[in-house]
């Protein structure tokens, strides 16, 4: 575990040690399995339980800590079980995961707290809000991943996507032999250098907000970072978004604040307002000239800021 003090200064002039930056801590479950977190943000705010996306891991976090820092929320950022430092667990399902957060935050002493959930941590935050209600206060998704089975079709989101349910359903053997087969190229440390690149193949919006360099490493690294500690971890979390989530987002009382990008290609923006309709309580955001990337890049602090207040 790497936690490094901090000193801050107090408003009568005193130098003080208030915040600890936490690095891949560890929290040993009941079960033996353990959970490694990041914090990021205000030490003294509003807890929020960050659900980092896929592949990716628990530093994409640093997206949000310049943000909450201003507007006061203590960023928790987990890896999900198999994911970079947490234990894997063979055959885990999305209704798994809200008994590990429950236990997971009881160690840390917290109670309520908020969820922010990016791309494909979406589903973990509904999950989490469907089972925990009475310690889930609210819910932020940006960019967020629908419920990928209960899809008509499937032209709502990226190619790569597609392609890779398509093989899943046929072939899924073939399918976990081609992640093996890219672990080691997905593992290497992506260089600053290849920035340029990224308007080659990404929309505008998000290659410019990509330039922003905490932006790119918490983006990339994070999914380097994954791709190098497990890639079963990186498989059985794909898996999950292939099934069905085995709830009903109908079901989910906590509000609910969706954040989609207009010119989001990943999950077309035509998903998040089908979505957002089955919700009993939810504020549906679609911001113009806004991407897959560049939506949680660009708009965090109103994310965060909107989501302590609810």
């Amino acid at each position: 575990m790497k936690v490094n003090a901090r000193g801050w200064r107090c408003r009568d002039g005193r130098d003080y040690i208030a915040a600890m930056e936490v690095r891949g801590a560890i929290v040993k479950l009941g079960d033996g399995s353990h959970v490694a977190y990041d914090e990021y943000g205000d030490p003294q705010g509003f807890p929020v339980v960050f659900c980092h996306g896929w592949p990716s891991s628990r530093s994409m976090a640093q997206l949000t800590d310049d943000a909450a820092k201003r507007v006061g929320a203590r960023i928790i950022s987990p890896d999900r079980p198999g994911i970079r430092g947490s234990s894997f667990v063979n055959a885990r399902t999305l209704l798994d995961w809200p008994d590990v957060l429950s236990a997971f935050v009881a160690h840390l002493s917290i109670k309520k707290f908020r969820m922010l959930a990016v791309s494909g941590g979406a589903p973990y935050a509904y999950v989490a809000g469907w089972k925990l209600p009475e310690q889930v206060e609210g819910i932020a998704i940006a960019s967020g991943v629908p419920p990928i089975s209960e899809l008509s079709d499937h032209a709502g989101l990226f190619w790569l996507h597609r392609r890779m349910l398509a093989l899943q359903g046929r072939n899924p053997k073939l399918l976990r032999a081609l992640f093996r087969i890219a672990r080691p190229i997905a593992s290497l440390q992506m260089s600053l250098r290849c920035r340029p690149f990224l308007r080659l193949i990404l929309q505008r919006m998000d290659a410019e907000a990509l330039r922003d360099r905490r932006a790119f490493e918490s983006c990339f690294e994070s999914s380097r970072a994954a791709w190098a500690a497990s890639v079963e971890g990186v498989i059985a979390d794909a898996e999950i978004y292939a099934r069905p989530w085995g709830f009903r987002v109908e079901d989910i009382r906590v509000p609910i604040h969706l954040w989609h990008g207009k010119n989001d290609r990943t999950f077309s923006f035509r998903l998040a307002e089908e979505l957002a309709k089955r919700f009993q309580n939810c504020r549906l955001n679609i911001i113009e000239n806004a991407g897959h990337y560049s939506l949680p890049i660009r708009n965090m602090e109103t994310i965060l800021a909107d989501l302590l207040a609810v």
